[in-house]
């Protein structure tokens, strides 16, 4: 990134200085879809007749691509980041030019840019109530597995599952147990059969991992009239 501006000459001839007096902010925090504006504060004496910013990552990346850049007031800059760049320490570097093009200052500073990632995608899989068919009093077992999507989909460990159940003739959801996953991210759970219906298992999500929702899986339950 490579931006430039302008400022007064002065007709006495001074010592040549050059600082990058603040970054503002300092870390550059930017959220998932959203963009953040790094504020760059140069000082620089009288005999300075332009002045040029570039700002790269520290290390590990291949050069970047210009930006839209605002050309504040004095030797101030504005600067765009967001979720596409490189999350780490990055370096700036400004240069200093007198009245003839020549080079007569530089100075470097670091900042770092923090990305915060949405929350990740969330399944969960292989969801099964057995047995399919069931005398009513008996234990109907469920199992499972919460996954993430992390450059493919492992298993979650630690987090709660729920089981909810649909009866036949009902149009709302009934809590009938729970489970925490294991470190492959299966769990496990039972409940007594009462009457037939439509079991699934949720996950609520939290701060970082997105819920999500299983299939349902229809268990038929067997033997004396339902009663509440």
């Amino acid at each position: 990134m490579l931006v430039t501006g302008a400022g007064a000459a002065s007709a006495t001839k001074v010592d040549t200085q050059l600082k990058i007096r603040d970054i503002t902010p300092n870390p550059v925090v930017v959220k998932a879809g959203a963009e953040t504006t790094a504020y760059f504060d140069i000082g620089a004496s009288s005999d300075v007749q332009k002045v040029e910013l570039s700002v790269a990552p520290a290390e590990g990346f291949r050069t970047m691509r210009a930006k839209d850049v605002k050309d504040l007031e004095g030797w101030r800059f504005a600067i765009g980041f967001n979720e596409n760049d490189p999350a780490g320490k990055w370096k700036a570097t400004a240069v200093a030019f007198d009245a003839k093009g020549k080079e007569v200052a530089k100075d470097t500073a670091f900042f770092a840019v923090e990305i915060e990632k949405g929350k990740a995608e969330t399944r969960i899989s292989r969801f099964s109530a057995d047995p399919w068919k069931v005398r009513k009093g008996k234990s109907i077992y469920f199992s499972g597995r919460l996954q993430v999507n992390d450059d493919g989909w492992e298993g979650v460990r630690g987090e709660k599952v729920n089981i909810y159940v649909r009866t036949s003739g009902s149009s709302g959801w009934k809590w009938v147990g729970s489970d925490w996953t294991d470190r492959r991210g299966k769990f496990y759970a039972k409940t007594k059969a009462y009457r037939s219906g439509f079991f699934r298992a949720v996950y609520a999500g939290d701060d970082e991992l997105e819920g999500s929702t299983s299939r349902s899986d229809y268990v038929r339950v067997y033997g004396s009239w339902w009663r509440r």
